[in-house]
């Protein structure tokens, strides 16, 4: 079966079931992976995890009555994804739902054959998820959460909270395959704005702190973090030095302001208006830890 027939069968068929057929057909149980790169106790992660099942419930599919889901939580680290890809591919699911690059790209290198949909990626052309986000070819199809222009709004926002703003450093992670035309399309944008950008490579602590230091020693500068798994995990350090060395900054994820951060400018992953691999666009919007609001909300 195709893997977009077996989402039709999935999402569609049992929707006109009645409770007593999924019990007089416990053939029928269905298994569907999950592998999420986040840690279990990532309260945003929970959430989405907790969306993706009231939406399974919606089409007539219960955990455990007609469907068993089986989870395991990557924490954006190599050999937990590549360990927790191989543990569910071998309680053989029909199905297996992947967020984020790290762990689309552990089940695909360990299988080429199972149906595969991804969320939360950014690029998944560039990442070799898909062959076009019309065709997506191959195991793989799913939603993208980002598209590059996304970059240059950033931007704008930090100019329109800090008029005097000159430079701004962009802090990407270089496993991320998106994070270089992420930044170009920011450069690209940054002559109109009049200021001048340099990219902060996140790989540790250490690094990422001596780099900003340096970074705002010269005045006059605001901050853009890149969506990445890196950004997840160092999101209290970046608040607090960002915080500490009054730098202005730009989130790509909504939780992280309600966390302490500044501003962010992104689409809102539990809700169903995000872009598909074959759809429009997904709808953006700013959110601010104060109540200052921009003049040009989308």
């Amino acid at each position: 079966m195709r893997r977009r027939e077996f989402i039709t069968l999935l999402g569609g068929a049992a929707a006109s079931w009645p409770p007593n057929v999924w019990a007089q057909q416990p053939e029928q149980m269905r298994r569907i992976g999950v592998l999420m790169n986040r840690a279990a106790d990532d309260s945003d992660a929970r959430a989405r995890l907790a969306a993706f099942l009231q939406g399974l419930q919606q089409l007539g599919w219960i955990d455990g009555r007609n469907v068993r889901i089986d989870t395991r939580w990557g924490e954006d680290k190599i050999d937990l994804e590549q360990k927790y890809a191989a543990e569910l591919l071998a309680l053989a699911p029909d199905i297996v739902l992947a967020s984020g690059a790290p762990s689309v790209t552990a089940l695909q290198h360990i299988s080429g054959k199972l149906p595969i949909v991804f969320v939360g990626i950014v690029d998944p052309v560039g990442a070799g998820f898909a062959d076009s986000l019309a065709r997506p070819g191959g195991n793989a199809t799913g939603f993208m959460i980002y598209e590059y222009s996304l970059g240059g709004k950033w931007l704008e926002l930090l100019k329109q909270v800090t008029p005097s703003l000159r430079r701004v450093a962009v802090l990407r992670d270089p496993n991320v395959p998106s994070g270089t035309a992420m930044f170009a399309a920011i450069q690209n944008a940054a002559q109109s704005f009049g200021v001048e950008v340099r990219p902060i490579i996140m790989r540790d602590v250490g690094e990422i702190e001596r780099a900003i230091v340096s970074f705002a020693r010269s005045g006059n500068g605001g901050l853009i973090v890149a969506p990445s798994g890196s950004t997840s995990v160092h999101r209290l350090l970046l608040i607090r030095l960002a915080a500490r060395h009054k730098l202005p900054t730009v989130y790509p994820y909504r939780y992280i302001v309600a966390d302490g951060g500044l501003m962010s400018y992104a689409p809102d992953p539990i809700d169903r208006r995000i872009t598909s691999t074959a759809s429009s666009r997904a709808r953006s919007l700013p959110t601010f830890r104060s109540k200052h609001r921009p003049s040009s909300n989308s």
